[in-house]
């Protein structure tokens, strides 16, 4: 190979290098939500203390809202809100129609290799909740064998309930719906997070109880399509200046009455 002939080629080679990175840079979803001007948030809304309508105002709020507000902000865009039932959350997000999902997205491995994940920004953990005058000795998911559990369409705890053999499922799209099944006796008990079980429990009136946790703690994070490198810099680092704001304890505090916003030691 010529000498001219090969610098060509390396100029070619390192243009074409040039150009490939600088579409990569500008397919970022960063970019594309700031030339957007908005970030497109998929939530459940009806998921208590979460993400739910005021039912005075009919506005979002909840703390996943909070965050979210908190998150587009931070990026310097409008929030966008995309309401949807919980099973059609993360197909919509993985299908384009929105840019993050900020509804209790557990971190799980199976969901990295789908999708990217922001810093967490709730620990929690799996809970059980009974009927109040519920007399049988419930311990954990092994000792509802042979009876029924209701738990979230498509979420990590009816993937949690249908590994223990014996129990019968039953799935639903909101969480109010579990409970009131559970009060009239339509199913034995209700597997959902630890956070959202007490807040429920305070503002409600139906006659339930807390059981106990059965799992590890669950990390929960923004998430959205992965490929996007320069979009989790940026999330997280408004995420890291909340948490050492205290800003986020501070959201958690007001939704949970304790700082579920680290992991406890």
């Amino acid at each position: 190979m010529g000498m001219g002939r090969g610098r060509r080629l390396l100029s070619m080679l390192a243009t074409g290098l040039v150009f490939a990175s600088g579409a990569a840079h500008g397919a970022d979803l960063l970019d594309q939500v700031r030339t957007r001007g908005a970030l497109r948030i998929a939530l459940e809304g009806s998921y208590p203390p979460f993400n739910f309508r005021d039912p005075q105002s009919g506005q979002l709020t909840g703390y996943d809202a909070d965050v979210a507000r908190l998150v587009a902000a931070g990026l310097g865009v409008k929030p966008q809100f995309v309401v949807s039932e919980w099973s059609a959350i993360l197909p919509g997000l993985a299908a384009g129609k929105t840019d993050v999902a900020v509804s209790q997205v557990h971190v799980t491995p199976a969901r990295q290799r789908d999708f990217g994940f922001s810093a967490p920004y709730t620990y929690s953990a799996p809970q059980l909740i009974v009927r109040s005058n519920e007399r049988a000795s419930v311990r954990g998911l092994a000792d509802l064998k042979g009876r029924t559990v209701g738990v979230g369409q498509g979420s990590v705890y009816e993937q949690q309930a249908r590994a223990v053999p014996g129990i019968a499922i039953r799935s639903y799209p909101a969480a109010a719906e579990n409970l009131q099944d559970l009060a009239f006796g339509r199913i034995d008990a209700v597997l959902n997070d630890s956070l959202m079980v007490a807040y429920l429990l305070k503002n409600s009136s139906l006659p339930l109880r807390a059981g106990p946790r059965v799992g590890p703690v669950e990390r929960t994070a923004v998430a959205f399509r992965g490929g996007n490198p320069r979009f989790k810099v940026a999330v997280d680092l408004v995420l890291d200046k909340a948490r050492a704001s205290g800003v986020l304890r501070r959201l958690s505090l007001k939704w949970f009455g304790v700082d579920a916003s680290r992991e406890a030691r």
